[in-house]
C-alpha cells in the first residue's frame, strides 16, 4: 500500500484534548469528562503517530477514543475508518452508538450480505465514517477487491478491538485475526493504528503490542469494577442449582443474564424458568442472527428477566444497567469468566455475580475445548499431505482424507491459511509452503498454560481470599487490592433458599426432558458403497435418547449402569419406560433389536430383555456385528470416515430376521454421537424387509 501523496492534517495535543472532551460529553452527558487513559489513547494515536494498544475494564469507554478519534480525522479529510471487530453484537452496539457524535457507521458481514453493494457505493462516494468488519472479511477476495480497495484511496485509521484475539496466549484465539498481522505490515507508516482490550495479561499485551510495532505505546488501566459484588455458591445437583437460581430471579431486581457453557444447558435451563414464569430466552450460537438482535433488545428493554446463554453473548454486548450475571457452570479460565461478568454493572452503583459450579462436568467441557482449539501436530501433517501446489483440494473432499470434523478442520485450514503454509483458490485449498514445519514447542506452551488456567478457575469457588483481587490478580493488574464487596471480604452471599419442592421439579424436568434423535438423509460424499439421498424405507424414524452427558439429570445414572454397575439397571429402565410412555407413535413397535456393542453389549441385551418383559414385546437379536476389528466410532470425527467405518461391519441374521413379527422395531443403543452407526444398521434393516426403525439410546453425546 503507497501512501497518500499529500499528508492529511492531524490534529494537535490541544486540539485532541479540546475535541475529545466534546465528544465525550455528546456520548455520555454533558458533565461528563474524559478519562486520563482515554485522552492518552487518542493524544498518542494522532497528535503523536504512535500505535497504542488500550487494555481497559470492561465498561470503561474504550470505544469513545476510537469514534472520537475518526470524528477528528474526519473532520480534516481523512477517509473511514476500519474497525475490526469479532462479534455481530459488538458491531450492532457501536453502530448505534457512533450516530451519538454524527458519524455514519456500516458493517460488512455474513448476516447482511444484500447490503455489500450499498455499502460500497456509500463508501465510493465518501458517506461513511466507520466501517465495521469480522477479520475474516480479509481472506475474502470479493471483499478486498470490490470494497477495500475503496478504503485506500485515501488515507484512513485502522482499530482492532478485542485485540486479545490476536494472540493464542489469549483465552478467546481467533486465527483470522492472525490476519491483521499481514495487513499491519503493509500499512503506510502514517496509518493511526489503535487496539483495544479488557482481557489481557502480561503475556498477552506484550505479544499483541509486539505485533502493533516495535514502537507500540501500551497503556493500562484499572481492572477493579466497583459496582460488581462477587460471589460463589456450590451446590450438589443440577436441580438445587436451577432452583437457586429460579428462586434468585423470583428477587432480583433489574435484568441480566445466566452463562451456562453448552448450546443444551442454555436451551433446557430457559425453558424450565419460562415454565415457571420467568421471562427468559436461550441465547446462543445456534440462535438465528435475526432473532438475536431481537433478543438483545428485549434484555436491553427490561422486557427479559434475562438471558441463558453460551459465549455467544459476551464481547461487545452493552446493556450498562445490567444487574446480574450467573453463571451455571465456569468458563475454562479466569480472564474469560472476568471478560464475562463484566458485562453487567456498566452503570448502576451495584450488579451481583453469582458463580454456580459444575464440578468435574465443567472440567469435561474445558477439555472438549482445548482439544478443539489446538490440533496436535499429526492432524496437521495429515492436512499438509493431502495438499499439493497446483491441485486445489475441497473441504468435503479433505474430510474423507482426514479424520477431522468439519468445524475443527475449518479452523485448522484457517490457522494453516494465515501462517502461509496454504492458499485458499477457487475450488479449494492448494500447499503455498512446502518447508512449513508444526511449532511443537509452542503448541506445548499453549497446552500446558490451558491447563494451568483450568487449575486457577477449579480454585475460583473455593477460595478463602477476596475473589476479585484473585480475578484481577490473573490479568497481571499491579493495582489489585482487596474489593471489599465479595462474599469473601464481607462474609455475605446472595440471600437464596433452594424450596426442596422446586428443586424436585426441576429433578423431574431434567429428568423427564426427552431428547429427539434425528434421522439422517443422505449419505457423506466420497464414501465408497454408498452415495446421494438415502431411500425412504432405509432411513429410522425419529428416535430418542434418555439422557446426555453431564445433563443433571440421567446422565449421572447411565455412566454407572455403562460403567458395569447393574443395580442401576432397574432405574434406568424405568426412566426408558417413560420416555416410551411420552412417545408419540406413528405406530406402536412390535419387537425390540438391541444393538451389538463390544463395550456394553451384555448391558444393552440386559436393557433390552427388561424393556421387552415390561411391554411385553419379543427381542430377537437379528443384527450382528461381523467385523470387530474397526477402531471405536467415538473416534472417527466426520461424517465419512464414521460412515466407512462402520460399512460391513455389520449383517443381519437372516434365520432369526424370518422369525420376527412384522412391524416397527425398537433399536436399543449405548451411545449415540454422529448417528452413523444407527443410519446403516437402519438400512440393513429396511433392505431385510423390517417395519420403521425407532432407535432408542440411553445417551446421545
Amino acid at each position: 500500500m503507497d501512501a497518500p501523496p499529500v499528508p492529511l492534517p492531524r490534529p494537535t495535543s490541544a486540539e485532541v484534548e479540546a475535541e475529545f472532551t466534546q465528544h465525550v460529553r455528546a456520548l455520555a452527558g454533558p458533565d461528563a469528562a474524559p478519562r486520563p487513559e482515554q485522552l492518552a489513547a487518542v493524544t498518542s494515536m494522532l497528535a503523536e503517530g504512535r500505535r497504542t494498544l488500550l487494555v481497559a475494564r470492561t465498561g470503561f469507554g474504550k470505544s469513545a477514543v476510537y469514534f472520537s478519534a475518526t470524528r477528528m480525522l474526519r473532520d480534516r479529510g481523512w477517509g473511514p475508518t476500519i474497525v475490526v471487530s469479532p462479534l455481530l453484537a459488538l458491531m450492532r452496539d457501536q453502530i448505534a452508538a457512533a450516530e451519538r457524535l454524527g458519524l455514519k457507521a456500516v458493517s460488512i458481514n455474513s448476516s447482511n450480505v444484500d447490503d455489500w453493494h450499498q455499502v460500497e457505493a456509500d463508501i465510493a462516494a465518501d458517506r461513511v465514517d466507520l466501517l465495521l468488519i469480522a477479520p475474516e472479511r480479509f481472506a475474502n477476495q470479493v471483499f478486498r477487491d470490490e470494497v477495500f480497495h475503496f478504503m485506500l484511496e485515501r488515507p484512513f485509521a485502522l482499530v482492532c478491538d478485542e485485540a486479545h484475539c490476536i494472540s493464542d496466549w489469549g483465552h478467546d484465539f481467533r486465527p483470522d485475526y492472525l490476519r491483521l498481522r499481514r495487513l499491519l505490515d503493509e500499512l503506510p507508516p502514517n496509518t493511526p493504528v489503535l487496539a483495544t482490550t479488557a482481557t489481557a495479561n502480561h503475556r498477552v499485551t506484550v505479544d499483541v503490542a509486539s505485533q502493533l510495532g516495535s514502537d507500540t505505546r501500551v497503556l493500562r488501566t484499572s481492572l477493579d469494577r466497583a459496582s460488581l459484588h462477587l460471589s460463589a455458591v456450590e451446590l450438589d445437583t443440577d436441580a438445587e442449582r436451577w432452583a437457586w437460581i429460579s428462586a434468585y430471579l423470583d428477587q432480583a431486581t433489574g435484568s441480566g443474564i445466566i452463562y451456562t457453557l453448552t448450546v443444551d444447558q442454555a436451551e433446557r435451563l430457559a425453558a424450565w424458568l419460562a415454565e415457571r414464569g420467568h421471562r427468559v430466552e436461550a441465547y446462543t450460537g445456534q440462535t438465528d442472527t435475526s432473532e438475536r438482535v431481537g433478543l438483545e433488545e428485549g434484555l436491553r428493554s427490561n422486557e427479559l428477566k434475562a438471558l441463558v446463554a453460551t459465549s455467544a453473548l459476551g464481547m461487545g454486548f452493552d446493556k450498562p444497567d445490567m444487574a446480574f450475571c450467573l453463571h451455571l457452570g465456569l468458563p475454562p479460565t479466569p480472564v474469560a469468566y472476568y471478560q464475562q461478568v463484566g458485562r453487567a454493572g456498566r452503570a448502576i452503583e451495584r450488579a451481583d455475580v453469582v458463580s454456580l459450579p459444575r464440578p468435574g462436568d465443567d472440567q469435561a467441557v474445558w477439555r472438549w475445548f482445548e482439544q478443539v482449539s489446538l490440533p496436535p501436530k499429526q492432524t496437521c501433517d495429515d492436512v499438509l499431505m493431502q495438499m499439493s501446489a497446483q491441485r486445489p483440494v475441497s473441504i468435503a473432499a479433505l474430510e474423507t482424507m482426514v479424520n477431522l470434523g468439519r468445524s475443527r478442520l475449518s479452523t485448522l485450514l484457517s490457522i494453516l491459511e494465515v501462517h502461509g503454509a496454504i492458499d485458499r483458490t477457487k475450488g479449494g485449498y492448494v500447499l503455498a509452503d512446502p518447508q512449513w514445519n508444526y511449532d511443537v514447542l509452542q503448541a506445548a506452551r499453549l497446552s500446558e498454560l490451558r491447563r494451568d488456567e483450568a487449575a486457577q478457575m477449579l480454585a475460583y469457588p473455593g477460595l478463602t481470599t477476596c475473589r476479585m483481587r484473585y480475578l484481577r490478580e490473573q490479568l497481571d493488574d499491579g493495582e489489585a487490592t482487596d474489593c471489599g464487596r465479595c462474599d469473601i471480604c464481607t462474609g455475605v452471599t446472595p440471600a437464596v433458599e433452594v424450596d426442596p419442592d422446586v428443586a424436585a421439579a426441576a429433578q423431574l424436568w431434567l429428568d423427564g426432558g426427552d431428547i429427539a434423535i434425528e434421522p439422517r438423509k443422505m449419505w457423506p460424499s466420497g464414501v465408497d458403497g454408498v452415495k446421494g439421498r438415502i431411500a425412504a424405507s432405509q432411513q429410522f424414524r425419529l428416535g430418542r435418547a434418555l439422557s446426555r452427558p453431564h445433563d443433571g439429570g440421567w446422565s449421572a445414572h447411565v455412566d454407572r449402569l455403562l460403567d458395569g454397575n447393574l443395580d442401576m439397571l432397574d432405574r434406568v429402565a424405568q426412566g426408558l419406560v417413560g420416555v416410551l410412555k411420552r412417545w408419540d407413535w406413528e405406530q406402536r413397535p412390535t419387537w425390540i433389536c438391541p444393538m451389538p456393542s463390544r463395550a456394553h453389549g451384555a448391558i444393552i441385551d440386559a436393557v433390552s430383555d427388561r424393556l421387552g418383559a415390561i411391554g411385553k414385546l419379543p427381542v430377537y437379536r437379528v443384527v450382528e456385528q461381523v467385523d470387530s476389528t474397526r477402531p471405536p466410532q467415538r473416534d472417527q470425527a466426520n461424517s465419512a470416515h464414521q460412515v466407512a467405518n462402520v460399512l460391513g461391519a455389520f449383517a443381519i441374521n437372516q434365520t432369526c430376521f424370518a422369525e420376527c413379527p412384522t412391524g416397527p422395531v425398537l433399536l436399543i443403543d449405548d451411545t449415540c454421537s454422529s448417528r452413523w452407526t444407527l443410519t446403516v444398521v437402519a438400512s440393513l434393516l429396511g433392505q431385510a424387509g423390517s417395519g420403521h426403525v425407532l432407535p432408542l439410546v440411553l445417551q446421545l453425546e
